[in-house]
């Protein structure tokens, strides 16, 4: 690959790269071990509730019900963390560009969340391009996360048995691509902050309680050093769409 393909860092950058690695290290490693920890004590109560320590009271099952309903909030608050950890580190890496089919890499994504989908009832309609569309020029690693997290949202938010259209077009030296739900709507204070680090909109929250309200900072990051561009429309009517361009490979 030449080296008009790559992204470089400075010097301090390359220094402040590795002094994050550090930090990055120390949080995998914690909470790997919170998580074993929590995944134990889910073991634990799952046995008590199961009957197999014992009969229990009425009194007793209830309490250990609402225990483990809080022991598996926290389990899944400490996976968002190593996701978030895992994900950033990523995203800080060197970029490395390659031609890549972007019809390919939908279809991909859409195939590795069809089992969420399909618990939700949620149909994913992806309205394909002509057979010639352009290549584009990406890190594929980082723009499969961009896929990702907004194929995810799109679910994650949506209404059950609702839909969800994915659509690409050329627009000059650039290709858009768009995602529209029938889910939630952006509330109107969250519309100025929703691309903002740890950011959760108030609307998102009635919805889905566990989240790290990094996911759209961290794809508008990729998205710009792309050379892109990432915004959305949310209205009562239409639902929410989110949008972002990238270069065609020429």
């Amino acid at each position: 690959m030449s080296d008009n393909n790559k992204i470089q860092k400075s010097e301090s950058e390359q220094k402040a790269d590795a002094n994050y690695a550090i930090k990055s290290d120390v949080i995998s490693v914690s909470a790997h071990q919170i998580r074993t920890s929590l995944s134990a004590i889910k073991w634990i109560m799952e046995m008590f509730l199961a009957g197999d320590l014992g009969k229990l009271t009425t009194e007793q099952d209830n309490l250990l019900k609402k225990a483990a309903e809080s022991n598996d909030r926290a389990i899944a608050v400490v996976s968002e963390l190593l996701l978030v950890n895992k994900t950033e580190n990523i995203v800080e890496k060197e970029y490395e560009l390659s031609s890549l089919n972007l019809v390919e890499s939908i279809e991909s994504s859409i195939f590795n969340f069809s089992g969420e989908a399909y618990a939700r009832g949620i149909e994913v309609i992806f309205l394909k391009p002509e057979k010639d569309f352009p290549n584009v020029l990406a890190d594929k690693d980082k723009l499969l996360i961009v896929l990702h997290n907004l194929l995810d949202n799109a679910i994650k938010y949506s209404n059950l048995h609702g839909k969800i259209f994915i659509v690409l077009k050329q627009k000059d030296n650039m290709v858009q691509f768009s995602i529209k739900d029938t889910g939630i709507v952006i509330s109107e204070n969250g519309k100025a902050k929703i691309f903002e680090k740890f950011y959760r909109d108030e609307e998102a929250m009635k919805k889905e309680m566990v989240g790290s309200g990094i996911g759209l900072y961290t794809i508008k990051k990729i998205v710009e050093r792309h050379g892109g561009e990432i915004w959305f429309e949310s209205a009562n009517d239409t639902g929410t769409t989110f949008f972002f361009t990238i270069p065609i490979s020429k």
